[in-house]
């Protein structure tokens, strides 16, 4: 009786261990295809997080690119209405000087004719 008890016994923890390493296995096989499947699509977040920020650079470097060309296109601009004012400037100068010459120089006229005038009345005068 002992025998049978004992062989019942054996056998069922024969049966009890070989089920719980066909779980162990199943449970392993899952776990192993789960992680599989977590670092693929950690990998893949991973690819377009870097594609994103490539993207992100890529654009940032642009609009730096534009803002600086816009910046020369405005300093360009400045210097150009800036000579355009002095030119303006130098021109506006000009003429009020030669606008002063000519007044100088009408005045003189006039003042050398009212000399000569008063000299022939002078002599006029004395004759």
């Amino acid at each position: 009786m002992k025998k049978t008890v004992l062989s019942v016994v054996l056998i069922a923890v024969l049966g009890l261990s070989l089920t719980s390493c066909r779980e162990t296995k199943e449970k392993t096989e899952n776990a192993v295809e789960e992680a599989t499947d977590a670092t693929q699509e950690a990998a893949e977040d991973a690819a377009n997080a870097v594609e994103d920020a490539a993207n992100t650079a890529t654009e940032a470097a642009g609009d730096a690119m534009d803002e600086a060309s816009d910046a020369v296109n405005d300093a360009v601009d400045s210097a150009k209405e800036g000579a355009e004012d002095m030119a303006n400037d130098v021109k506006d100068a000009a003429n009020d000087a030669v606008d002063k010459a000519k007044e100088a120089g009408n005045k003189a006229v006039e003042d050398a004719k009212k000399a000569g005038n008063d000299a022939m009345d002078k002599m006029k005068e004395n004759n």
